[in-house]
């Protein structure tokens, strides 16, 4: 009776005719309405759900850059450079929307060849609020935006390698280009239809959940670049150049750990079970990582550090993001973990050995973490939690990574991540030329002396004066 009774509560909850007109005779096509109704209420409610679940994550992924990456960044300069270095990802909030606007998004996600999209959205034509082809419960314009997001932080996390150095105009023309050239085809190769590493449908089925190769190779290879093509600091590595607030870094990432959940768990595009898991795996590998950077500090240096115990944190982040939807929460522990030492080597050794100038680390954390997190996801994938690749005609799951016996797909990663580094070297070494020889690129000794905040925009972010 308690089952009955329920049952005959849902439509009267719904606003819909009571079902108790199915009971009498000769009421077959009013319940064939009702049925239909209900159908379409249980439809709008997914799609509702599912839009909310994506707006929020939109608005999380935005959260990684402003506030978060600004103040990560920032907190990590000299206090000459804080307000040119928070003036950089906010710039790129600003460009990297309009370009994504007017051409960006059609480039990425319209129907194009195996290497770049066409120009049927351009000006967002045809961008509707109906749902599009790559998320049928949710308006393409959330797509769009959501997309947008991660459009804006990827080219941002670039500036950490030339951090203090470049002049503000360079980087805007630098990193809008480079938006167009470089993310935006990595971007149609690995999500867009009929792109080269589309795991479903491409020529070389390339697992990226969130953007381990899309969004952490392609800044991380391009931050090293970078810093190579415009060569050291004045003083680095002998003159002693400290975070000037610890706080303000600390406070940034964690907003990045939390903006991640949106990250990593939004591109799932719905708000269903597959959000859940890659919203765990996500906190499980940042908790792990910035415990394996804390224990190899603490083995390398003597002491724990707070910049450690955060770098190991975004580290974790990074190396999970490809990985986030295929993979079991204690697989993304070991991810997390392996990714915090591997990383910090990077950090202390590989760094030093080498002598290039990465001012914040971005190669050793994204370039390195990302390209280690592709990788493992060709390992640790399966299709328990991710039938990436369809089934069999007896409807059993194709098997995804290593652990289901497709060791075949760890093959299939390292190419996307070949891709993903060849096209961040070019792309970056082109641009940088072009830019160049247009404007310059780096800011004159004397200015660089005094600091981006004065010598590009007349400010400074600290006035003890007053």
């Amino acid at each position: 009776m308690r089952c009955c009774r329920i049952s005959l509560l849902v439509p009267v909850l719904l606003g819909l005719p009571a079902l108790t007109l199915a009971q009498s005779p000769g009421s077959a096509p009013a319940t064939q309405a009702q049925v239909a109704a209900l159908q379409q209420a249980v439809q709008n409610a997914q799609m509702s759900g599912d839009n909310a679940w994506m707006l929020m994550s939109a608005a999380l992924v935005l959260l990684m850059t402003g506030p978060g990456l600004a103040l990560f960044y920032g907190g990590l300069v000299r206090r000459k450079n804080i307000l040119g270095t928070m003036m950089q990802s906010f710039a790129m909030m600003g460009l990297v929307t309009i370009l994504w606007a007017l051409v960006g998004y059609s480039l990425a996600f319209g129907h194009g060849n195996a290497f770049i999209g066409g120009f049927e959205h351009v000006f967002l034509r045809g961008v509707g609020l109906g749902p599009s082809s790559y998320a049928p419960t949710i308006p393409e314009q959330t797509y769009m935006i959501y997309q947008l997001m991660f459009a804006i932080i990827t080219p941002a996390l670039i500036t950490g390698a030339f951090a203090e150095r470049m002049k503000f105009s360079a980087m805007a023309i630098f990193l809008s280009l480079w938006s167009l050239f470089v993310y935006s085809p990595m971007a149609h190769m690995v999500w867009g239809i009929g792109g080269l590493l589309n795991a479903t449908g491409g020529h070389i089925p390339s697992l990226d959940f969130a953007g381990g190769t899309v969004v952490h190779v392609t800044s991380g290879v391009s931050a090293l670049v970078t810093a190579i093509y415009l060569g050291k600091r004045i003083g680095y590595p002998k003159v002693p150049m400290p975070p000037h607030s610890m706080v303000f870094s600390f406070i940034g990432a964690c907003l990045l750990w939390v903006g991640w959940f949106g990250f990593n768990a939004g591109s799932a595009l719905s708000s269903g079970p597959l959000a859940t898991s890659a919203f765990i795996n996500t906190h499980f590998a940042a908790a792990a990582a910035a415990l394996g950077w804390t224990i190899a500090e603490w083995i390398h240096n003597g002491k724990p550090t707070a910049l450690g115990a955060i770098s190991g944190a975004v580290a974790g982040l990074v190396a999970i993001t490809p990985a986030s939807g295929f993979v079991q929460p204690m697989s993304a522990l070991l991810i997390g973990l392996i990714a915090g030492v591997f990383c910090s080597f990077m950090v202390f050794e590989v760094k030093s050995r080498l002598g290039y100038d990465d001012s914040l680390d971005a190669f050793g954390v994204h370039g390195a973490g990302g390209t280690f997190g592709a990788l493992l996801t060709g390992v640790f994938a399966v299709s328990v939690i991710n039938p990436a690749f369809g089934s069999d005609a007896a409807g059993k799951p194709l098997p995804t990574g290593g652990l289901d016996g497709h060791w075949g797909q760890l093959l299939n990663q390292a190419t996307g991540v070949g891709v993903a580094w060849a096209i961040s070297i070019v792309g970056t070494l082109v641009l940088l030329f072009i830019v160049d020889k247009l404007v310059g690129l780096r800011v004159s000794p004397e200015d660089e002396a005094a600091g981006l905040d004065l010598s590009q925009h007349n400010e400074e972010g600290y006035d003890f004066n007053s």
